[in-house]
């Protein structure tokens, strides 16, 4: 027996479960995940906590990791939305730890994308000022690493690609600048752009494949995977935040119906 939905519509499920625990997801069934996991950086997700220890963190990382291998099918592929490096609590080099767990426990290393923030406004330390006692150095970027399960070349799926030449040539270059979300705006301590899973999304699948993303917060990559003509999963363990991405993809999804009349 799977959970029932917390919400679908249409080719979406949105699911209030655990990704370690729940029986949502058919093995071997996902063409494509998108998610940015939670950063343990101490943020107020709500219901879960991110403030463990970083090997406690990296512990919860590899169970994730393992499972994601185990819902992709044989061509499937990850983008994998994570920091560069960690400077809350001591230093730690976030992405290099992750990509070597990955590596651990059987996904592949294809490449990655620099997603280049613009986000400044946020440094507030400088470590020693003017000074080369202890300068901290800190890269306004995100990482968003490109992973997959056994063969890069993809054989399953419509073979249908909606991407146009520009875009395919804008977003095979490495180094992607666009602007991060309000979380404000959307009720979510971190939320990332719609326009970072539409872009993985069309890139790295066909219409009509199967999008998940396992720590789905807000629901981005369900809007994007609405917006491209996928099927989009999402789990979402805090019930809250299952309601953001339920209202917000109720909002995308009625206007888009709208047009089509």
């Amino acid at each position: 027996m799977h959970s029932d939905p917390f919400f679908r519509r249409d080719n979406l499920s949105v699911f209030n479960a655990d990704f370690l625990t729940t029986d949502c997801v058919e093995p071997a069934s996902v063409d494509l995940i998108v998610t940015s996991p939670p950063y343990n950086v101490e943020i107020d997700y709500g219901s879960y906590d991110d403030q463990s220890s970083y090997s406690s963190y990296l512990d919860f990382t590899r169970k994730w990791l393992g499972r994601a291998l185990e819902v992709l099918k044989d061509d499937g592929r990850m983008c994998l939305n994570i920091p560069l490096d960690k400077n809350k609590g001591g230093q730690q080099s976030v992405y290099a730890d992750i990509v070597s767990i990955a590596k651990e426990v059987g996904l592949r290393y294809h490449s990655t994308v620099i997603w280049n923030e613009q986000n400044i406004s946020r440094r507030t330390a400088w470590g020693s000022w003017l000074s080369a006692s202890a300068p901290f150095v800190i890269a306004p970027v995100e990482m968003i690493a490109i992973l997959y399960r056994d063969s890069w070349k993809k054989t399953s799926g419509s073979r249908k690609s909606d991407i146009d030449r520009q875009e395919f040539m804008d977003w095979t270059n490495g180094v992607w600048t666009f602007p991060g979300e309000s979380k404000k705006r959307i009720g979510h301590p971190a939320p990332f752009p719609v326009e970072l899973p539409r872009r993985c999304i069309k890139l790295f699948t066909y219409v009509g494949d199967a999008v998940l993303d396992p720590f789905m917060g807000s629901g981005s990559t369900l809007i994007a995977s609405a917006e491209t003509g996928r099927n989009g999963v999402g789990i979402e363990i805090d019930p809250n935040y299952c309601e953001i991405a339920a209202k917000r993809l109720s909002g995308a999804i009625e206007p888009n119906e709208h047009n089509s009349e």
